[in-house]
């Protein structure tokens, strides 16, 4: 089994962090790919990921998840990437991204201001030739109710 951490995944995050404004917001973003064959049989692929974003005043916060699986041949090479990106204009931020042996990844950023804050968490996992991630996104400003969101995706 072949596992790489592209900091591409990194770049992907930074990417999709929104602009710090003063308006509430969160959203959630998915991308699944194909998957070729049941996994069951002894050749096939799967790929699938899961992005967020939330930003609420002067904060932001991003995290997301990507992996994929193949065999062909009797052979597995698998791999899974995640990534996280945190800013605040005037309070304090913090991400965080790992992906453990077992090809499991955790993404986790918050970002405060006061009692306005912004926070997303990514978990992703390639496991028996499925490939799975959830990314929860929620953003605060006091006084207002709370934007939440929710993405999910399995592939096969």
């Amino acid at each position: 089994m072949i596992m790489i951490r592209p900091f591409a995944a990194l770049a992907a995050a930074l990417l999709i962090a929104p602009s710090l404004a003063a308006a509430q917001s969160s959203s959630t973003d998915t991308a699944v790919g194909a998957a070729s064959g049941p996994s069951k049989l002894p050749d096939g692929s799967a790929t699938g990921g899961s992005a967020g974003s939330a930003a609420a005043g002067g904060t932001s916060a991003s995290t997301l998840g990507v992996g994929g699986t193949s065999t062909l041949g009797g052979q597995t090479s698998s791999t899974l990437g995640t990534g996280a990106s945190a800013a605040a204009a005037d309070g304090k931020a913090k991400s965080s991204a790992k992906v453990n042996g077992n090809l499991n990844g955790h993404a986790k950023a918050m970002a405060h201001d006061g009692g306005t804050f912004s926070k997303s968490m990514t978990h992703s996992k390639v496991k028996g030739g499925e490939v799975s991630s959830r990314t929860k996104s929620m953003s605060h400003i006091p006084g207002q109710a709370p934007e939440k969101s929710t993405s999910t995706t399995t592939s096969p």
